[in-house]
């Protein structure tokens, strides 16, 4: 195979590993490996010609494609970290790759392909845990829009559709390798487990879409979009009143005395020294919410800012700032506010690393002040160490989920695991222009509803707000680049499904036969005398 003819495949792969995120049909990704897989078979046959870092090469051509087509959109707020970002996240993901051609190059047949699978799950789930999360290009995020033919995340998550992807992958590879070899059997054996592997999931799911029923409790929930953009945001205590004031116009155009909760965005006022934790209630601001909510005797308010918390030199935590002669933190909290008056606060548990903190933070404690301007509260940020409800006058049990955690299902379910029937999501997503991002974003919520069945309200700044269902489709949603402000019902659900009892249990089965396999070779590198 000729060198261009390598590179064009790299190329090709990379493309059609993208298209799902741009809005394509997520079974496009049922071949998209496969001229990455033939490029791996090629240069496993040729192993005594070409060394293990010939396919690495190519390895990374198809993840740097990948990711660059799919997240360019972070260039909108800061280009140099854009291409960090997809820089590392292609390398990690191309020396994965390599690591399971070198367990292809080394073990027999069929093993070989269980350690590629395990290999790239267990990356994927790695991806989940570390201090430089991003998971957004987990194969299984892939069918975000194609709810209907993946109910049964619901067992597995995403986790289960990215099995599904490389499991059918490996079989396109086989059903090709019969044609060439002219061999019948070779062609219908992958034939028929690729028909029945398509078949028998999207078959099972259709039928349970079909016959899922909610129970019906609705409550009555506004979203308020107040379309600030974050490029031209004035940050003085005129400019956040009078965003603060166009939140509550908003709100008041669709409140009424039956509307249960008003659900604001992630932090509609900046001004963390406005919202000092230990002292809300004396904020302007949050008396002027109050005097709002005061209106509608049935309504509770849920809504984002940015806050602080000032500590005694002592006491200071970790993630402390310095200044004017205080050590405090700022978090990227969530604010609730119930009609009893009583307020309940939520702090940002999953930061977005480089913008929210810097990872590694005992090792480069150094880089403190140093972050890229991603998006949202910038800066080292406090959190909180596990998630919390909010509770509301009628015993509604809330989850609410800051902007960047929705992407984290396993993490979502611990909300569930602790009784929330209703899923607040609040995020800002104006940074990312019109672009795929804000899509990508609010396509990742449809998983988490069908995961752990609830039903999802989801506020952006810009982007898109609306309402989603425990089936995962879109009841009613705003547009793009519009103030705005919907009103709609959803119904709340107690019941536990597979997926929130178990969370990630098919990662961890791949992580553990992944270790063994790596343990195999370790071993059988150890009695060669050499590894690679």
């Amino acid at each position: 195979m000729k060198r261009t003819q390598r590179i064009l495949l790299s190329v090709f792969s990379g493309l059609l590993l993208s298209l799902p995120w741009l809005g394509l049909p997520g079974w496009i990704l049922f071949f998209a490996l496969f001229p990455l897989f033939i490029l791996d078979k090629y240069f496993v046959e040729n192993k005594e010609q070409y060394p293990g870092v010939s396919f690495w090469g190519h390895a990374f051509i198809v993840t740097f494609v990948w990711n660059g087509v799919t997240t360019w959109w972070i260039a909108y707020a800061t280009f140099a970290g854009a291409l960090m970002a997809i820089a590392v996240n292609s390398f990690v993901m191309s020396l994965v790759l390599w690591l399971a051609h070198f367990a292809r190059r080394n073990l027999k047949h069929a093993l070989g392909y269980i350690a590629l699978a395990g290999l790239w799950i267990s990356f994927e789930y790695f991806h989940f845990h570390w201090d430089i999360e991003w998971p957004w290009l987990t194969l299984g995020n892939g069918f975000a829009n194609n709810v209907k033919i993946i109910q049964w995340y619901e067992f597995t998550g995403v986790f289960g559709g990215t099995l599904w992807v490389l499991l059918i992958n490996i079989l396109v590879l086989k059903f090709f390798e019969g044609i060439r070899e002219k061999v019948l059997s070779h062609v219908i054996k992958p034939a028929f487990f690729i028909l029945f592997l398509i078949a028998a999931p999207v078959l099972i799911s259709l039928k349970m879409y079909n016959n899922y029923k909610e129970v019906n409790n609705p409550k009555n929930i506004i979203l308020v979009q107040p379309n600030i953009d974050p490029y031209l945001e004035d940050y003085s205590r005129k400019a956040e009143n009078a965003k603060l004031e166009k939140f509550i116009q908003l709100a008041g155009e669709k409140a009424n005395r039956q509307t249960d909760f008003i659900v604001g965005p992630e932090t509609i006022v900046e001004n963390y020294k406005n919202w000092n934790v230990d002292r809300i209630q004396n904020s302007q601001q949050y008396k002027m919410l109050k005097s709002f909510q005061n209106h509608y005797p049935n309504t509770e308010l849920m809504f984002g800012v940015s806050s602080s918390k000032i500590y005694k030199e002592q006491e200071a935590s970790e993630t402390a700032r310095y200044r004017e002669g205080k050590y405090f933190d700022v978090f990227n909290t969530a604010v609730f506010l119930q009609k009893s008056g009583d307020y309940q606060l939520y702090h940002k548990s999953i930061l977005v690393s480089g913008v929210e903190k810097v990872p590694f933070l005992k090792y480069f404690g150094f880089l403190k002040n140093v972050f890229i301007d991603l998006g949202g509260t910038s800066g080292n940020l406090g959190s909180q160490d596990e998630p919390s409800l909010f509770f509301a006058k009628d015993s509604t049990k809330l989850a609410p989920v800051i902007c960047y955690e929705s992407v984290f299902g396993d993490y979502l379910t611990q909300f569930v695991k602790k009784g929330a029937e209703l899923i607040f999501i609040i995020t800002n997503d104006g940074w990312w222009r019109n672009s795929p991002g804000y899509k990508q974003h609010f396509s990742f919520a449809r998983l988490r509803a069908i995961e752990t069945r609830r039903s999802i309200a989801r506020t952006a700044n810009t982007g898109i707000s609306g309402f989603i269902n425990q089936r995962g489709d879109v009841v009613l949603h705003t547009q793009w680049w519009e103030p705005a402000s919907v009103a709609g019902r959803l119904n709340t659900n107690n019941k536990i499904t597979f997926y929130v009892k178990y969370g990630d249990f098919i990662a961890r089965i791949f992580l553990f036969v992944s270790i063994l396999l790596l343990m195999q070779l370790l071993a059988a590198g150890l009695q060669k005398k050499k590894i690679f």
